[in-house]
């Protein structure tokens, strides 16, 4: 089975992860809004820390694929995909000029080796990269941009493109234009990479409300965690949810709805709450008594039924996990240290097995309280890959989990 997901803490298996490259070089203090981010990363230890990360599964027995093995392995099945997908690259890629875009696609298809090809289309091209380039239209002479297509720097998130949600995914439709071409590399691999072709999509990237990763927790074999959040619509979640309970084959009967502050520092649930093992979740405790959550069931005829709660995070948890929950909360009871480590991610942790998770090494205080609730925290260095606003959670997205007894 290439997909297999029923649980946040199963032992991982498999788990899909993207090494900075160099779309974090061709970040610019001009374009950091535009981008998404608040910093720029320095890439020489943005990649030894990440390669520490990757390493960490290793060592505890998880097989790590990368995304861009994953995209050339599909887009080398035929010359026509390959073709396909530089075509459709450069359609979305929001280049400025008939004659800039039709040098794009010249230039990508000249590139003899697939992985440099796509390698590059990550990184961002400039127009000085490309043969006889030259500004001959008003519009190509008055754009300042060195660009010819944006870099995408967001990549080493891999959590927010797609979701593995049971047997299928979530191929989403992303919140910023600036990571909607990300899901264009999910979207090869789930048509014609050898072992992944055929996954089921219970959502696809070209409905029009967005949803991401970020938002998208998977409870157990019947029920899902969705932050509404500033990322994720409630049409979407409601799509998304119809397609689980009626066109597909699935075991889903219900999601827990989780609002959430619609702002950056809280961009995704994950950014607030992760499970850690079979009853304990971190939880930004300034966030809990801001959550409304709604439940949403299969009901019948076809029909969603739909309840807000008017419940504590706590008591709902306990209504479907049926045993008592622990909320570890980030940063403890300090109200400045849950902030400060909140902001670097303190509550996004990856669990690899039932009570052993991935953390950054910069939370020292919520790892520490962690460990005071029997948790074994793996620590990653962090530095560099905070600054582009994600955690571990954030960077890998598991294809693959035993199930939980």
């Amino acid at each position: 089975m290439s997909i297999h997901v029923f649980s946040e803490i199963g032992k991982l298996k498999t788990v899909l992860l993207h090494e900075p490259g160099e779309e974090l070089h061709n970040l610019t203090p001009k374009y950091l809004d535009d981008l998404l981010f608040d910093d720029i990363p320095w890439l020489p230890l943005a990649k030894k820390e990440h390669q520490k990360f990757a390493q960490t599964f290793i060592d505890n027995g998880v097989k790590v694929v990368y995304l861009t093995d994953l995209v050339c392995e599909a887009i080398d099945t035929s010359k026509e995909v390959k073709e396909e997908f530089v075509s459709q690259f450069v359609k979305e890629a929001n280049i400025n000029s008939v004659t800039l875009s039709e040098l794009v696609h010249q230039y990508l298809l000249s590139i003899s080796s697939t992985k440099e090809m796509v390698l590059k289309m990550m990184a961002g091209i400039k127009k000085n990269e490309l043969p006889n380039y030259q500004a001959k239209t008003l519009r190509d002479m008055v754009d300042e941009k060195h660009f010819a297509t944006d870099p995408m720097p967001n990549l080493y998130f891999q959590r927010d493109p797609f979701a593995s949600i049971g047997e299928g995914i979530s191929l989403n439709n992303m919140f910023s234009i600036t990571r909607s071409r990300e899901t264009i590399f999910g979207e090869y691999i789930f048509k014609y990479h050898p072992v992944y072709k055929g996954t089921k999509l219970f959502y696809n990237r070209n409905l029009y409300k967005n949803i991401e990763g970020g938002d998208i927790m998977v409870l157990n074999k019947t029920t899902l965690i969705i932050g509404a959040s500033q990322r994720t619509t409630t049409i979407a979640i409601e799509t998304l949810a119809k397609n689980l309970f009626f066109k597909e084959n699935t075991t889903f009967e219900n999601i827990i709805v989780l609002s959430i502050p619609k702002a950056r520092t809280f961009m995704h649930l994950d950014t607030i709450f992760t499970q850690v093992d079979k009853n304990k979740f971190t939880i930004h405790q300034q966030c809990y008594d801001l959550l409304t959550i709604f439940e949403i069931h299969k009901g019948e005829n076809g029909k969603l039924s739909v309840e807000n709660t008017n419940a504590k995070l706590k008591d709902v948890l306990e209504k479907y996990i049926k045993m008592p929950i622990i909320l570890i909360p980030c940063g403890g009871e300090d109200h400045v240290s849950a902030d400060r480590e909140q902001w670097s991610d303190g509550s996004n942790t990856i669990a690899i097995a039932p009570g052993r998770v991935i953390a950054y090494e910069r939370n020292d205080i919520t790892n520490n309280i962690l460990r005071s609730y029997g948790i074994e925290v793996f620590e990653i260095p962090s530095s560099e890959l905070s600054r582009g606003r994600g955690g571990p959670r954030c960077m890998c997205m598991p294809l693959e989990r035993e199930d939980v007894e």
